[in-house]
């Protein structure tokens, strides 16, 4: 006995330490699913199957590994996380002691939407850089709320829109867009305002793009990304948006309407994903124009001028329909349909009041003087389908095929109605030009991909064909007839067609820090444009190589460096090529040229990412070489007419330097601010109607994108946004600033799932100078100056619920959009 209670208690001890010492281990390493580099501090967690209950927890490593070790056995539930990517489930996993369970190699799929849960817990990741691109969430720009793509896409960096709508990216007005991924026929600002902003997770900026981008526009891709349904189960949100005309009266005939709404259901269960959607949006506006133009007369020795003021005001409204369908047939198989319908009106009003007179050119002496009443009311409409088709098929090697199938039709109609009439007694018409046409389009584009890991990296070839079709035909009717010579030009019909086979093979990688990827694309391209009055054929064959290069390196774990390369083309759109003349107003004719090149350019850009414990920075410098310059410049077609015509300036080259910071000094307060320099230099001798010009520009420009917001409590939130466009050059003279405040307070309800928003937009208060613009050309023979004005201090109110039946956080369905140039 007094050995055997010893021997006992030895024995208890080494059974009991045996016991404790046989638990299990996890380790994995977590990769991204398109180009097999590791994922940096992704989230894994642990939980038990019975409750849920969190056992431990870890982030991955610079290589992506991970190792979960001391778990007891039984039975667990793993889940794998990193913003912009579908989180990864693995469920029953069953643990016994002394197990060393590998998962391998966890390749996460990029998401096309960033999490974003419904309790406000600090501020969250607004921001993401990567090799080739930066990722903004559309949450963070609460003014947006209710409004299109373009709100959204204007507090960007590098991104500014003018007093029309127009807008550019680093200075450059083309540049392509693409909803998830998928291009569209593309008019930037056709796209972008029928797009509700509520529908858009976040917005990539690729600025040098690869080989495996289309190549099209001059300032790179813009891709929208849609919320999207990311767990089992049925999700559903919508919004609605009403508001009142301005504070401020600009004397319009009458007063503009705004209202919307937009719905999307969304149901994924086991292979399948489903999300229908629809909107509605009112948008009108109102506002006044100031303009003054003259002309000389070198011939008669008489100088024309013809100032004018009065309203100008839009009327719009677009609504749509939309659903995506995705069937997972196994891990090798994926099918996905989409479809859109949709219509798209605007009508811009302007009743101006002219006021001519000639004079003599040396001594200004009054030679005549007129003074009349324009009514000038300019519609365009337009009906936009799209469908595609992808399917995609994992083989064993983990290489991928990819074929996709896109098919869009538009109808576009319209026309200009321009009345001359007598003054003040304005029931007397002095001339009635209506100027109406039909340009329907019809396009298809197939692709081919096919990608594989080679050694540390992947491989990624491809193929593509691309056709499209328009039609136009062009009418002109004058009351009373006119002796006009040239009449008959102002008529007629056109046919073009584009088409452009291409393939492509780029190679991307990681070694050690630095990532990397180069690839070639060539292209084959053909353009021939029909003219009713004319027997001769505008055709135009191209052949051309697009290199493309992107490097990124990592110096230590908050910064990198970045450099890219990417050559670029900014085709032509058959609006620039239709050579018809249409009546823009009483005193403006505008025309294409079927002959026009496209732009060639050469785009690089070297850069540094800064990320830092409450938040990150980024500058990058950039340059672009700009070969046969498409731009719309003004000649003079009669003593009280001026000529706008399409045609390519000779040379530009453009460099600046883009930066931005995202700033969160505490949890309740961000700071996101833009910004965007550079200088634009144009130049060359070409010919405008046969009429020689010399083009000779060159400036700095600036715009600055800021935005703060302010969390006073768990529900209500302020939030404040500027954007700001400075003088900046063009061909023939220069574009005036623009400066645009607003401001939004939002209040939360039902645990997040209801919000309301008071939105003030276009803040002027009487001396701020918001949301007006003065544009003006000159040339040895003309000058104009127009200032446009629109509407400030808009109140608008804006309601979104959302609804989650299986999940704790919010999922919002995606929304597919294709439309087309207007």
């Amino acid at each position: 006995m007094k050995i055997t209670l010893p021997i006992c208690f030895v024995l208890f001890l080494t059974i009991s330490f045996n016991t404790f010492g046989q638990n299990a281990t996890i380790k994995g390493k977590v990769t991204d699913a398109k180009n097999n580099f590791s994922i940096e501090y992704a989230s894994v967690a642990l939980f038990k199957s019975t409750d849920s209950t969190l056992v431990t927890g870890i982030v991955t490593k610079e290589n992506g590994a991970f190792e979960l070790v001391k778990i007891p056995q039984g039975n667990y539930q793993l889940k794998v996380i990193f913003i912009g990517y579908e989180t990864k489930y693995f469920k029953d996993i069953h643990l016994t002691n002394n197990q060393n369970l590998d998962l391998g190699i966890i390749a996460l799929n990029p998401s096309s939407k960033m999490l974003n849960e419904v309790a406000v817990a600090g501020q969250k990741v607004t921001a993401l850089n990567k090799i080739e691109k930066q990722s903004y969430k559309a949450g963070q720009f609460e003014s947006a709320k209710g409004g299109s793509a373009i709100d959204v896409l204007k507090n960007l960096p590098s991104v500014a829109v003018n007093s029309q709508g127009d807008i550019s990216v680093r200075g450059s007005a083309g540049f392509m867009v693409l909803i998830n991924g998928k291009p569209v026929l593309a008019d930037a600002q056709t796209v972008l305002t029928q797009l509700p902003a509520n529908a858009i997770d976040n917005i990539e900026l690729i600025t040098a793009p690869s080989a495996k981008y289309d190549p099209d526009g001059r300032g790179g891709i813009i891709n929208i990304v849609t919320k999207k349904g990311a767990s089992d189960g049925f999700t559903i949100t919508a919004n609605a948006q009403g508001g009142l005309p301005s504070t401020t009266d600009y004397g319009n005939l009458k007063k503009p309407k705004r209202f919307g709404g937009d719905a999307t259901i969304n149901f994924k269960k086991a292979k399948w994903d489903i999300s229908v959607g629809g909107n509605y949006t009112r948008n009108d506006n109102e506002g006044y124009r100031e303009g003054n133009v003259y002309t000389k007369n070198f011939v008669n020795n008489t100088i024309s001028r013809f100032p004018s003021n009065g309203e100008r005001s839009f009327d719009r409204y677009n609504y749509a329909g939309r659903a995506s369908i995705s069937y997972t047939a196994d891990a090798n198989n994926v099918v996905s349909v989409g479809l859109y319908s949709g219509k798209r009106y605007q009508a811009r009003l302007a009743n101006l009041l002219y006021n001519n007179t000639t004079s003599n050119l040396a001594t200004n002496t009054l030679i005549k003087s007129t003074t009349y009443y324009n009514s000038n009311l300019q519609t365009k409409e337009g009906t936009f389908n799209l469908g595609n088709f992808d399917y995609t098929h994992t083989f064993a090697d983990k290489s991928s095929l990819t074929a996709s199938l896109l098919y869009e039709h538009d109808n576009l109609y319209g026309g200009t109605q321009n009345r001359n009439l007598k003054y003040p007694n304005t029931a007397d018409t002095i001339q009635y030009v209506n100027n109406p046409y039909k340009r329907p389009i019809s396009s298809y584009r197939f692709k081919l991909d096919h990608s594989i890991n080679i050694g540390k990296g992947k491989l990624e070839s491809g193929y593509q064909f691309r056709h499209d079709t328009q039609d136009g035909i062009f009418d002109y009717f004058v009351t009373p007839l006119t002796s006009q010579s040239d009449l008959a030009k102002f008529k007629g019909s056109t046919h073009a067609k584009n088409q452009i086979n291409s393939v492509y093979s780029q190679y991307s990688g990681k070694m050690a820090k630095l990532e990397y990827s180069g690839g070639l694309r060539y292209e084959y391209a053909t353009r021939a444009v029909n003219l009713s009055y004319d027997a001769n054929a505008h055709n135009l064959n191209l052949s051309n190589l697009f290199p493309s290069a992107s490097l990124l390196y990592g110096i230590n774990d908050g910064l990198k460096l970045k450099a890219g390369y990417s050559k670029r083309v900014q085709r032509t759109t058959n609006l620039e090529l239709n050579p018809i003349p249409e009546r823009e107003h009483s005193e403006t004719l505008e025309e294409g040229d079927p002959d026009l090149l496209p732009e060639f350019v050469d785009l690089a850009e070297l850069g540094l990412i800064r990320e830092f414990k409450k938040g990150s920075f980024f500058a990058t410098l950039y340059y672009q070489r700009i070969k046969n310059p498409i731009q719309r410049l003004n000649s003079v077609y009669a003593d009280t007419i001026l000529n706008r015509v399409y045609t390519n300036a000779g040379n530009a080259r453009l460099f600046g330097m883009e930066a931005g910071a995202n700033l969160a000094p505490f949890k309740w307060w961000s700071i996101y601010i833009g910004g965007n320099l550079y200088n634009y230099k144009i130049q060359g001798n070409i010919s405008i109607l046969n009429t020689p010009v010399t083009i000779l520009n060159s400036s700095w420009a600036y715009s600055i994108n800021g935005n703060t917001n302010f969390q006073l409590s768990k529900t209500l939130s302020l939030g404040a946004n500027v954007n700001y466009l400075s003088k900046r050059p063009t061909g023939q003279g220069e574009d005036g600033q623009f400066f645009v405040p607003n401001t939004s307070v939002k209040k939360t309800f039902m645990n997040g799932r209801l919000s309301a928003s008071l939105l003030w937009q276009n803040m002027n208060m009487g001396f701020m100078g918001a949301n007006k613009q003065r544009i003006t050309t000159s040339g040895t023979d003309f000058y104009t100056t127009t200032n446009y004005i629109s509407e400030t201090d808009v109140f608008l109110i804006n309601l979104s619920f959302n609804l989650n039946k299986f999940t704790s956080k919010l999922k919002l369905p995606t929304s597919d959009v294709g439309d087309k140039e207007f």
